[in-house]
């Protein structure tokens, strides 16, 4: 299934963000599913004081090899001080949707800590090294979040 513009979504006021949100829409994650070489994908939140569906674009990774993988993103914020707004709102509510390429999932979050997190952030890393270094900018741990399809 595939995604389509949608007026009751509101994506990310970033400009980059947003130009990179509208060519993933507009070929159906044929031309944005990769940004600077690393896959991306779309992900859908409620904002926890609106209600408002708000989209970004993330780069993701998967927990295996195999179809029912779940799909990892990571709430750097390139190592800013405050965990980013898609982040928060996952907290409040957990369930959310992604756009993986043409493909539209119902997925439910969770931030993975201890074992799991180590596991998920080494695994990340080869996709996205500068994570390391982003995590040297903040006093706080950055998330990372495991995202469960939905069936």
């Amino acid at each position: 299934m595939s995604q389509a513009a949608s007026p009751d979504v509101v994506d990310s006021p970033t400009g980059w963000v947003r130009e990179h949100i509208d060519r993933y829409v507009a070929t159906a994650g044929a031309e944005g599913h990769l940004w600077n070489g690393v896959p991306t994908l779309l992900l859908t939140t409620t904002g926890r004081r609106t209600g408002t569906r708000r989209r970004t674009a993330l780069i993701y990774g998967r927990t295996g090899d195999g179809p029912g993988a779940a799909y990892i993103v990571v709430a750097s914020k390139g190592g800013a001080p405050e965990h980013p707004a898609w982040f928060l709102n996952l907290e409040a509510t957990p369930d959310a949707e992604i756009q993986v390429g043409p493909d539209v999932l119902r997925v439910r979050a969770r931030v993975v800590e201890g074992d799991e997190r180590e596991a998920l952030w080494r695994r990340m890393t080869p996709i996205w090294p500068d994570y390391d270094e982003y995590q040297t900018r903040t006093e706080r741990r950055i998330p990372v979040v495991v995202l469960d399809p939905v069936t």
